[in-house]
């Protein structure tokens, strides 16, 4: 089981958290700042598994950006690996070509993302097609309400 997401940039930036597992802010705040120290240290060509605790934080740098998954140690690491490597396929996708200023900016359609690939911290559903476009309708339903209360503003409904 996943037990918390965590994303952040090279200067060790947090983009992006997500924690399926209950814990005080301040216990979140000190895992955090550990992990990234830790992996920000590590060179490229180290492996991307590090035992933390009880647990097995797998992590994969894309350009600028660190994708960071804590598991419990019995679960598969290259399949761990699979899960972020499919999160930022959607990600590239939808954004074309994620960078560090598309999580910034729009960080509500990435947790979006994330949370119709991973729901209590287990993968619920692989096919990228799926999840692109349960977000796609999700956009429209979006723009249908911004219309609607733009259209009630001026007095047309």
């Amino acid at each position: 089981m996943i037990n918390f997401i965590f994303m952040f940039s090279r200067q060790g930036k947090l983009r992006l958290q997500k924690w399926y597992e209950a814990k005080e802010s301040k216990e979140k705040k000190k895992i955090v700042r550990e992990l990234t120290s830790t992996i920000l240290q590590r060179k490229p060509k180290m492996c991307n598994f590090i035992e933390y605790k009880d647990l097995c934080v797998v992590y994969k740098r894309y350009a600028s950006l660190f994708f960071c998954f804590a598991v419990d140690r019995g679960d598969n690491e290259l399949g761990v690996l699979e899960v972020i490597h499919r999160y930022v396929e959607v990600l590239d996708k939808y954004f074309g070509s994620v960078c560090e200023l598309d999580i910034i900016f729009n960080f509500e359609k990435a947790y979006y993302i994330l949370d119709e690939l991973i729901l209590g911290g287990e993968m619920q559903e692989t096919s990228k097609k799926a999840v692109l476009s349960q977000i796609e309708q999700e956009d429209k339903f979006q723009e249908e309400e911004i219309v609607e209360l733009a259209l009630k503003d001026i007095g047309l409904i």
